[in-house]
């Protein structure tokens, strides 16, 4: 592996690849490939077996649960503080979820048998790989009950928030059927939450892209899950997010 490589990986915005030594670096390096995820890239289906790990820089993916009648809500995201399919670094696994790039940018991706291989030689790797599974599971245990006990609003906040957190930037671009599906309501429904908070001085919201105007406000009407999802990652991963500015 070449010293660029190294310092590359090194400064990754990935907090796991970013959390790495040395040492460990060089067994995933050479396996590591960057790849540029699209908005709304399909990247596993629920049976799928887990082929390829992927390790978000600026991109967010979310995992949807899926109905038999087609119906879908977000079960959890991941962005730079974690990775996609990591629990293949023990055994082979199949996909839970539906896998789909929410906000489109940069990732790295490596062979899941590589990161298995690491994985039996790295005892930082296999700590980061356990943290990095209780942390997912505490979010999605966290959106089973604010998906049934708290309002659109609250939610619409909450995962505005959240995608602020993993992307840096107070502008997201998405549409209100990718929000419809995020929330599991309908569009008139997304179009109504988002004009209410545009009145309020708290969002601009343009065709597929709102803009954040006011965290603070923002902070005030989201539920509480959202501050428990963060706590629980900043307790179990490396630094996964900025400071809240």
């Amino acid at each position: 592996m070449t010293a660029a490589k190294t310092n590359s990986l090194q400064a990754s915005q990935n907090r796991l690849l970013a959390a790495l030594d040395a040492e460990d670096l060089q067994l995933v390096a050479p396996r590591l490939t960057p790849i540029t995820l699209d908005k709304g890239a399909l990247l596993y289906e629920p049976g799928d077996l887990i082929d390829m790990v992927y390790f978000p820089d600026d991109c967010v993916i979310s995992l949807l649960t899926l109905m038999e009648t087609g119906a879908a809500i977000e079960s959890a995201a991941i962005g730079r503080e974690g990775a996609l399919g990591l629990m293949s670094a023990v055994s082979p696994r199949q996909s839970l979820s539906r896998a789909i790039v929410q906000v489109p940018g940069r990732a790295r991706r490596i062979a899941s048998p590589h990161l298995h291989r690491a994985w039996e030689q790295s005892a930082l790797i296999r700590d980061l790989v356990d943290r990095h599974n209780e942390a997912l599971f505490a979010h999605a245990i966290q959106s089973v009950a604010c998906n049934a006990l708290h309002s659109v609003e609250a939610r619409f906040c909450r995962w505005l928030l959240s995608c602020r957190d993993r992307i840096d930037s107070n502008t997201v671009a998405l549409t209100q059927e990718f929000l419809a599906d995020m929330l599991g309501v309908q569009r008139t429904t997304v179009t109504v939450v988002a004009r209410t908070l545009q009145g309020a001085g708290l969002i601009r919201y343009r065709r597929g892209i709102v803009d954040i105007l006011d965290r603070a406000g923002l902070e005030a009407i989201a539920c509480e899950c959202y501050g428990a999802v963060r706590d629980n990652y900043e307790r179990l991963l490396p630094t996964p997010f900025s400071d809240r500015n």
